[in-house]
């Protein structure tokens, strides 16, 4: 059978998805895109549905569902649609330390730079990521933005407090245009750096709490740079011994 109607309750529950009250309400997000779909299922986060256009051939589970290709045009979030989505169900996590050196995203607002800074991070190394008054990370432009790497990291999100508190004992490195150069910093086996909002920089109480504050040079005619590209050239200078062996 293919579903033709928008009534349909699936078919509802399924573009309230596209919002973040949808999604908090259901406690599903929406994974788009044959390969996103496919890295999805291989992850083993819980794919609650896979819905698929009338003319989509790739391979599918045996209870996806079909619907219309105009229907499915509907469901999209992207320009191009490639005929697959899921819907995921979003990890509830109980807040606990990290295993290793990790993010702590202090207020980044743009959805496009959250999900690739959670690409970046999962390239890098940094499997946990905590996530103070952020924009929500399960949004559309988000995922896509993260490029599977949403799947293969952990995030906390929480109020401030709580998350410096589960940091407590780990060493905060911030991201601040007036710090040290990052280049010549030496940092210990685990820490925690910190990543602003795009406008306003980090928060300050999570300066605070910072063990040092790192910059990254630049020539004097350029201001700054982009939150998401200032975050990945951080996260590599700091595990760069790493990657140098």
């Amino acid at each position: 059978m293919i579903l033709t109607s928008r009534s349909n309750p699936l078919i509802r529950e399924t573009l309230s998805l596209k919002e973040k009250k949808g999604r908090k309400e259901t406690g599903l997000f929406l994974v788009e895109g044959a390969k996103m779909a496919s890295e999805c299922l291989k992850s083993g986060m819980e794919t609650e549905r896979v819905i698929a256009s009338e003319s989509y051939r790739g391979e599918l589970p045996e209870d996806a569902v079909r619907v219309s290709d105009g229907l499915f045009r509907l469901l999209s979030d992207e320009k191009t649609p490639q005929g697959i989505l899921c819907r995921v169900r979003i990890p509830r996590r109980t807040l606990r330390p990290p295993q290793g050196s990790c993010l702590l995203l202090d207020g980044v607002s743009d959805p496009g730079n959250m999900g690739a800074i959670i690409r970046t991070a999962s390239a890098a190394g940094y499997k946990q990521l905590y996530l103070a008054d952020c924009t929500d990370p399960w949004s559309p432009k988000s995922v896509r933005a993260s490029m599977s790497g949403i799947f293969f990291t952990e995030l906390y999100i929480a109020p401030r407090a709580e998350i410096l508190q589960t940091l407590e004992g780990i060493p905060v490195f911030a991201a601040d245009m007036e710090g040290e150069n990052i280049f010549s910093f030496s940092p210990p086996a685990v820490f925690a750096l910190a990543v602003g909002n795009e406008a306003n920089g980090i928060s300050e109480e999570v300066f605070a709490r910072a063990a040092a504050r790192l910059k990254i040079p630049m020539r004097p005619e350029q201001e700054s740079l982009n939150a998401a590209v200032a975050a990945g050239i951080a996260m590599y200078a700091l595990k760069r011994e790493q990657f140098t062996k």
